[in-house]
């Protein structure tokens, strides 16, 4: 539930939805394999994959909140979300190299929730997407969170290596998400 303030006035946000979204960003949002880099192994430029960018802003104007959470550098992923327009999308942007651990670390996960002032036992309305079943799904998986895998890219293994790697769903393209998180956002009531 959001509540909005307006005028020394709270109200309940009527477009706000229960389900967050938590979302990787290299072959979840922004294709790796168009990225180019400084010197300073920086990512500069990088284009989406095709429909990310429609999947980023629909989810935003259906009233969820958006948080990234990456692993890499804060000023790669500064770079190619202001390129390709979708920075202001995400409520908050966890990254590897601030929170100094990287995924499947829970404390990615939980910096990401007490960002947007919840708490663990929110992990029931979070969904974590990402293309990475040993970062992304297994740390979801661990957190209770629900895992979403991203099986857009040929760069990273499709076959988990365990039970802790298994995503509780499996989409093919962005655009996917869209229906499969009103679904999950419906179920919560």
């Amino acid at each position: 539930m959001s509540l909005k303030t307006t005028n020394d006035t709270t109200t309940i946000d009527p477009n706000a939805k229960k389900l967050i979204v938590f979302l990787d960003c290299g072959d979840t949002i922004i294709d790796e394999g168009t990225e180019i880099r400084d010197d300073n192994d920086i990512v500069i430029e990088a284009n989406v994959i095709p429909g990310a960018d429609i999947m980023v802003k629909t989810l935003a104007e259906r009233g969820y909140i958006l948080a990234i959470v990456a692993d890499g550098r804060a000023q790669s992923f500064k770079n190619i979300l202001t390129q390709n327009g979708l920075y202001d999308y995400f409520t908050t942007m966890i990254y590897s190299e601030t929170i100094k651990a990287s995924k499947p670390s829970s404390r990615m996960f939980k910096a990401a929730i007490g960002a947007l002032d919840l708490s663990e036992q929110d992990c029931s309305r979070i969904v974590m997407v990402g293309n990475n079943l040993s970062r992304d799904v297994k740390g979801a998986n661990a957190m209770g969170i629900t895992s979403v895998f991203l099986s857009w890219t040929p760069r990273y293994p499709k076959l988990h290596a365990d039970e802790s790697e298994i995503p509780d769903y499996t989409i093919n393209h962005p655009l996917e998400l869209i229906d499969l998180v009103e679904k999950l956002n419906e179920e919560l009531g």
